[in-house]
């Protein structure tokens, strides 16, 4: 799964070198609320390959993988067989510097595309685990690279 993100000029302040971050997220096929791209990978491609590959595909955007977030669990009904009957999955969690927006991508017919700052999807988000990873995992690493820091704040 990967956290798309940009930056718009902060037209509220009056400040045009303020910069405001983004993230992007999709509606859910299933039912209300928004994700962020994410899905499984194949095997002949690592975890960053997939969370780029599903960017595409689900939001119709490019860009860089900069950092890897962390893990977060998740339960899953699609997953749920005689190996896992309680359906728990987890997914590697990336944050993408979008690059691109795409005018066709391949699930374009299913989805739709909104921008939102941090506190705008964390309350529109559908699911906790993507909450989490939006806020320790997304803003903590953000607000620490944003500000000049390193260890975790490295990009990859």
């Amino acid at each position: 799964m990967c956290i798309p993100f940009r930056y718009r000029a902060d037209e509220t302040s009056g400040d045009e070198q303020k910069k405001v971050v983004e993230v992007l997220m999709i509606n859910s096929q299933s039912g209300p609320g928004l994700l962020f791209p994410k899905g499984g990978w194949e095997n002949d491609e690592t975890v960053e390959q997939a969370a780029a590959r599903e960017a595409i595909e689900e939001a119709g955007v490019r860009g860089d993988i900069v950092q890897f977030l962390g893990f977060y669990d998740f339960k899953s009904k699609t997953h749920q067989d005689a190996c896992c009957p309680e359906g728990m999955c987890r997914a590697a969690v990336f944050a993408l510097h979008v690059k691109e927006e795409l005018a066709s991508w391949p699930e374009q017919s299913t989805r739709r595309r909104t921008w939102l700052t941090v506190p705008e999807a964390t309350s529109q988000c559908r699911y906790q685990w993507m909450q989490e990873a939006l806020l320790t995992g997304f803003s903590e690493w953000h607000d620490n690279w944003s500000k000049g820091g390193s260890a975790a704040g490295d990009p990859i």
